[in-house]
Order: structure tokens, then sequence, then C-alpha cells
């Protein structure tokens, strides 16, 4: 993927030093949250994309997007990624969920080969996968209650860095 680049570091950084990788805001019928995992050092150790429905209706879908080193990529074996808890955590969702399987599917994004992780977990309304990206940030989508399929991979593309400046 050699569109993904890693971001020059300014002396203040208002955002993350690396691209972010998810769905155009413009593409998706409802709002649009984005957070961010602040470092103890005020590096950006994370973003997160969550898509919510209109109507009410909760969050359908969250896309994170971590660097090497991040701690929410350290999971417990067994554990949801962390996008999981969180999408589980907006929706009100209190009961446990695991990780019961995993298994490797090969996935075209363009002209690139992307190497799919999909978890199958415990709460079946739960999909997730998950990706390694050229840059070492690794993207997990977790969706509620709908199934990830190959067509979403062709919407995923690096968001302007503006969208993440504070004011």
């Amino acid at each position: 993927m050699a569109f993904l680049r890693r971001r020059s570091s300014a002396a203040k950084p208002a955002g993350p030093d690396f691209d972010v990788l998810a769905m155009d805001p413009g593409d998706w019928p409802g709002d649009l949250g984005a957070g961010l995992l602040p470092g103890p050092d005020g590096s950006c150790q994370g973003v997160f994309l969550r898509y919510d429905l209109f109507g009410g209706r909760g969050p359908a879908m969250i896309i994170g997007n971590l660097p090497e080193g991040s701690p929410a990529r350290d999971v417990p074996e067994g554990q949801p990624p962390f996008e999981v808890a969180q999408l589980l955590l907006a929706l009100e969702h209190d009961e446990p969920v695991t990780v019961t399987d995993v298994e490797d599917a090969p996935v075209m994004q363009g002209d690139n080969l992307l190497i799919v992780r999909r978890l199958k977990l415990s709460e079946s309304r739960v999909s997730c996968v998950q990706f390694d990206r050229s840059d070492n940030v690794l993207v997990t989508i977790a969706a509620w209650d709908r199934p990830i399929s190959e067509e979403l991979y062709a919407l995923l593309k690096p968001l302007p860095a503006e969208l993440f400046q504070q004011a």
C-alpha cells in the first residue's frame, strides 16, 4: 500500500503522525465521530472512527488505526480488540465477549493484496476484521449486526489530516 506514508513530525502535533485509513465521512449515511488515543508524551497512539446510523440507532461500525507500539494493541489472548470493546461499550452491551477463532483471508484493495484476519467472536452480532498496513499501522474494523464484506475495503482510503486537527 504505497500511498500510505508516515507524516513528518511537527513540533507540536495536532493529530496523528500517520495516515488514517477509513471511509470518507461523505460516504456514510449517518454521523461520524473521531477519537484520538494520546500517549504520555503527547503522541497519538491511535485513532478511532465511530460511524453512527441516523435515527439514534447507535453505532454501526468502529474503525481503528493503531501504530506500532500503541498500548491498545496489547490485548490478552482470547480477548476482543479494543475497537470491539469500544463498540460494545457504546451499545451498552455488558456481557463478556471473547475471540473464539481467527482465520486469514487474502483480499484485494485496488492493486494491493491484504491478508485480512477475520475474528470470530462469542457475540455473533459483532463482525471484526484486522489487517496490517505497510507502515505497521494495525487497522481493525468492528461492526454491529452486519457482516463486513470485501466491498468495504474498496471504500477505505486515507482521510485528510485536517479532519484530526483541533481548533
